[in-house]
């Protein structure tokens, strides 16, 4: 499902029964100017649109504090009304009158109530109504922003089909389009890349377990795609999905909520202590002449000893002892039957 071709679809049919409604109308014998008619409603839907596209960061979310915000406002001013402020002999000097002061004063209170509603988080709500809180989203349920690199990366498809992420995946156009200059790059490797993405967001999309939405929202002001993500995961409240540790760092620090996928990596990485049983599969020589490698499957490197004659074989090894590297742990064993 993506959003920009179904709010077009709709959009596109608004125009079209707006102006057939005005042509409807304006048949009638006395106005006999069908071609006014479609005029008017294309005045009339293109009014409605432009309203639209006012509004489009203005979620029901949005409409429902407001209408809240706008009720208590309208109650302070009946309640000021109530008093007999605007009656008396004095306000008779008064050319407009008291009924312009009482829309006056209702239009205030409703502005700012609304005002005050839009910016209160929905946790202070208990206290103006004590004893009742708004439910929280679930955060397992919660929109998930996805960066560039996430989508050439290739395993979020996979990792969301296991079940431990969810909620929609939202991709950005301004992301599609970096996606789509990659792909027409000069360079052989982005534009290896660049397809690459392309291909897996297309696999994405027809998983039937995955609800992938294109968001065609514009960020104004903003250049570089890692400041329009921010942007507009504030703006949706969504996740940033990422596998970038710099955008993470200054998503984190603009109060934004991250999932970083070499984090995620690294939490799963199996601990393996000394005397611990590993079955693995020897690859290659090691650095001195009697050591076989192999890898574990997050990719750290085991070092078994006396294990040469055995590369191209599963052995079970017992570990020894690990040393931590600046390229990552390396992990040192024994053949099970030396231990």
């Amino acid at each position: 499902m993506k959003i920009s071709s179904t709010t077009n679809a709709i959009r596109s049919t608004f125009v079209v029964i707006s102006i057939l409604l005005g042509i409807v109308i304006t048949s009638d014998e006395q106005l006999a100017q069908p071609w006014m008619g479609a005029i008017y409603g294309g005045i009339f839907s293109l009014s409605i649109l432009l309203i639209d596209f006012v509004l489009r960061n203005f979620t029901i979310r949005g409409f429902s504090a407001g209408t809240f915000g706008l009720l208590i406002g309208m109650v302070c001013a009946q309640l000021i009304v109530w008093t007999g402020v605007f009656e008396g002999p004095w306000m008779d000097k008064y050319v407009i009158g008291s009924h312009i002061f009482g829309l006056a004063l209702f239009i205030g209170f409703g502005y700012l109530g609304m005002m005050l509603a839009l910016r209160t988080k929905r946790d202070e709500f208990s206290l103006i109504i004590p004893y009742v809180r708004f439910r929280q989203d679930s955060v397992h349920d919660q929109s998930m922003l996805i960066d560039t690199n996430v989508i050439i990366d290739g395993r979020l498809m996979k990792l969301c089909a296991t079940g431990f992420l969810s909620g929609s995946l939202i991709v950005s156009q301004f992301v599609l389009d970096e996606l789509q200059a990659l792909s027409d790059s000069a360079d052989e490797t982005k534009r290896s890349r660049g397809k690459r993405g392309l291909d897996c967001l297309r696999q994405m999309q027809e998983a039937p377990e995955l609800e992938v939405l294109i968001n065609d929202d514009l960020v104004a002001g903003k250049d570089e795609v890692d400041a329009k993500l921010i942007d507009l995961a504030q703006k949706l409240g969504a996740r940033l999905l990422t596998n970038d540790g710099g955008l993470a760092k200054v998503a984190r620090l603009q109060k934004v909520e991250v999932l970083l996928l070499s984090e995620l990596a690294l939490a799963m990485r199996p601990v393996v202590s000394p005397g611990d049983e590993v079955e693995l599969n020897l690859v290659k020589e090691g650095r001195d002449e009697h050591q076989a490698v192999g890898y574990l499957p997050d990719g750290t490197m085991i070092v078994v000893n006396r294990a040469v004659e055995l590369i191209g074989s599963l052995q079970w090894v017992v570990v020894a002892g690990a040393v931590q590297t600046s390229a990552g742990r390396l992990i040192f064993a024994e053949l099970r039957e030396n231990a």
